[in-house]
C-alpha cells in the first residue's frame, strides 16, 4: 500500500511540475525554467506578457560572461567515489546547457538560478593560470593528478575565445604535472599539442563524455554540447595521438538512455577508448525541478515512468537535497521516495534491483569489448614545481604570510635548542 501511495503521490508531483514547465525556450537552451535558487528568500515565476515572438516562442537569451580573480583555484575533495583528490574549473556554470548537470545547483551561491542562468550567465575565472603557478609553487604543495572539467565542461564553447584552459595546461605541461580531462566538447583535440607529449611521458588522460548515440535525445539535453557522431571522431583522434582515452556513460537515465548503454559502450571502443566508466542519474537540490520540469516538457509519455524508475534506484535517506520533485517529499509520510542518495558508494551507481541490472549490464559489455581496465595510473615523480614569484623591493608581506614565518622560524629555533 505505501509503495502504491507513493508511486501515485510521485505522479502527481510530475503532473504539478508539468503545469509549472513553459515551452522550450528558443537559441539552443536546455533548461525550460528558472527555479529560485535554495537561498533566495523571494520566488519568481515567468509569464508570457505578450512579449513573446509571433510564433509563440520566448526570445532567445544572449550569454553573459563575467570576469573574476579567484582568490584560488585547486579545490580538494576526500571523496571515495573519486579517482582523483583534487580539481579544476577555469569556469562556473556551462553554456552546453546539459539539463542533468550534477554542478546546476552550485549558481544559487552566486545568487544566480540553477536553470537557464547556469548556462547563460557565465563566470569566467581570468587568473585561473596565474592562481595555478602559485599553488603549484607552494612549499607545502605535494603533486597528485589534477582532474580539470569536474563540475563544469573546461572546454565549453567560450573557450575558444577564452582560452583559460589552455593557459592552465600550459603551466601543468611546464610543471610536468599528472592531469585527467573530462569533456564532451571536441574543442579539446585543439590542444593535442600539449596533451600528446605529456601522454608519452604518462602524465596525461582523457574522459570524453558520451551519454547517447541519439542526435534528437543529445540535442534535448545537451543542446550545445558536440554531437555523440562527432565526440567519437574526437576519441579517436586523441587515441591516434597516443592519449589515453576513456568513455564516460553519464548520466544513465531509466527508459531514457539506458537502453543505449551497450551500443555507446561498443562504438567508444570501436573508435579507440581503451577505459569506461558509468553514473546513474543524481538529482541534487534545485536540479530536481530543472530537470522534471525539462523532461514533462520535451517526454511528458515517458515522465512519470522514469521518476518512478529513478525512485527504485534511490533508496537513500533523502538528505541533501535528496527528497521528491521540487522540494517537497515524492511519497508523503511513510512512504517517501528520495530522488538522490548523497551517501559515498551509492551516490555514483545507486542501489536496489535497478541499480544492480545496471551494473551487471554495464561490466559485462565492457569486459566483453576491453574496457574493464583499471584507470591508467599517471606518474608524479617528474614534476618540478614553478619557480615562486618575487616580490618587489620593499613590498609588504601579507599579514597571513608573516605570521607563517614567524611560526616556521619559532619552530627552527626550538629545533636548534633542543
Amino acid at each position: 500500500m505505501n509503495s502504491n501511495r507513493a508511486r501515485r503521490a510521485l505522479a502527481e508531483a510530475v503532473a504539478a511540475s508539468a503545469a509549472r514547465a513553459s515551452k522550450r525556450p528558443s537559441g539552443g537552451r536546455g533548461a525550460v525554467s528558472s527555479p529560485a535558487g535554495r537561498f533566495e528568500t523571494l520566488a519568481r515565476e515567468s509569464a508570457d506578457d505578450g512579449w513573446y515572438r509571433e510564433d509563440g516562442e520566448p526570445p532567445a537569451l544572449r550569454t553573459e560572461v563575467t570576469e573574476e580573480r579567484a582568490r584560488s583555484i585547486l579545490a580538494f575533495n576526500d571523496s571515495p567515489d573519486l579517482p582523483f583528490d583534487r580539481s579544476l574549473n577555469p569556469y562556473r556554470g556551462c553554456e552546453h546547457g546539459c539539463t542533468y548537470c550534477f554542478a546546476r545547483p552550485t549558481h544559487a551561491w552566486l545568487g544566480l538560478s540553477p536553470g537557464l542562468d547556469f548556462e547563460t550567465r557565465l563566470r569566467a575565472k581570468v587568473n585561473a593560470a596565474e592562481r595555478l603557478r602559485a599553488e603549484l609553487a607552494a612549499p607545502a604543495y605535494r603533486c597528485a593528478p589534477v582532474n580539470i572539467g569536474s563540475a563544469t565542461d573546461a572546454y565549453q564553447p567560450i573557450e575558444r575565445e577564452r582560452r583559460l584552459t589552455r593557459a592552465v595546461l600550459e603551466v601543468l605541461s611546464e610543471c610536468s604535472h599528472p592531469l585527467t580531462i573530462v569533456t564532451k566538447s571536441s574543442l579539446v583535440e585543439r590542444d593535442i599539442d600539449l596533451l600528446a607529449p605529456m601522454a608519452r611521458r604518462g602524465l596525461a588522460a582523457v574522459y570524453v563524455s558520451v551519454s547517447t548515440l541519439d542526435p534528437a535525445l543529445a540535442r534535448a539535453w545537451e543542446p550545445r554540447a558536440a554531437a555523440p557522431w562527432r565526440r567519437l571522431r574526437t576519441i579517436r583522434r586523441l587515441a591516434d595521438a597516443g592519449i589515453p582515452v576513456g568513455v564516460a556513460v553519464a548520466p544513465v537515465v531509466p527508459f531514457l538512455n539506458e537502453p543505449e548503454l551497450e551500443r555507446v559502450l561498443e562504438q567508444a571502443a570501436q573508435a579507440g577508448a581503451s577505459s569506461a566508466f558509468y553514473t546513474i542519474l543524481r538529482l541534487p537540490w534545485e536540479l530536481r525541478e530543472v530537470f522534471v520540469d525539462w523532461l514533462q516538457s520535451v517526454y511528458p509519455d515517458r515522465a512519470a515512468r522514469i521518476m518512478n524508475r529513478l525512485g527504485d534506484m534511490r533508496a537513500g535517506d533523502g538528505r541533501a537535497g535528496g527528497r521528491g520533485l521540487g522540494g517537497r517529499s515524492a511519497g508523503g509520510a511513510g512512504g517517501a521516495r528520495p530522488l538522490n542518495d548523497p551517501r559515498f558508494f551509492h551516490r555514483m551507481t545507486g542501489q536496489g534491483g535497478w541499480a544492480e541490472l545496471v551494473r551487471l549490464r554495464f561490466e559485462l559489455a565492457a569486459r566483453k569489448l576491453g574496457l574493464d581496465r583499471e584507470r591508467r595510473s599517471l606518474r608524479t615523480d617528474l614534476f618540478e614545481p614553478p619557480a615562486r614569484p618575487q616580490r618587489a623591493p620593499g613590498a609588504m608581506v601579507p599579514a597571513s604570510s608573516r605570521v607563517a614565518l614567524e611560526k616556521a622560524a619559532a619552530a627552527a629555533l626550538q629545533q636548534s635548542l633542543f
